[in-house]
């Protein structure tokens, strides 16, 4: 069964940055040959405007069965405005919050990241996750590309 795996916006970005196209570009590469399914929400969508022409067209070279759009419910906000009021982070990172709620609400298997300040960082995934179990949600596996693509080998 394919892992179902959100890719925030870091991911994208990382394919084309030196310190972490080595790792994000294998990924990129087990998902062009159908070993997940990326979730992929209009919220990375809307970061991406701002970034180069090449990062904003990645999401385009995903084969169409293999990704799903998502969209911000209002379920989502609820759940990231929870995090932050449970001090998992600060005000300022609404986006990273809005980001986790989408791959819990949207039932990802794995949230890949390259934001270790704000999502890949352990004190962060507990508190994530606490929240997470305290509303009725499954727990959430947060990992960069090179843990995933680590573990999973």
């Amino acid at each position: 069964m394919q892992k179902r795996l959100y890719l925030d916006t870091s991911v994208f970005g990382g394919y084309f940055d030196i310190e972490f196209d080595f790792w994000t570009k294998i990924l990129f590469d087990q998902i062009y040959n159908e070993q997940y399914f990326v979730l992929y929400s209009y919220l990375t969508d809307n970061e991406l405007l701002n970034a180069p022409l090449k990062v904003q067209e990645l999401v385009k070279t995903i084969p169409i069965d293999k990704i799903q759009f998502i969209e911000i419910s209002d379920k989502a906000i609820e759940l990231a405005e929870l995090y932050i009021n449970e001090n998992v982070v600060g005000s300022t990172s609404i986006s990273d919050c809005i980001h986790i709620a989408l791959a819990t609400i949207y039932d990802a298997d794995i949230i890949v990241s390259w934001n270790f300040k704000h999502i890949v960082n352990e004190k962060r995934i507990h508190g994530y996750n606490s929240v997470n179990l305290s509303k009725g949600f499954k727990t959430l596996e947060i990992m960069s590309p090179k843990q995933i693509l680590t573990y999973e080998e």
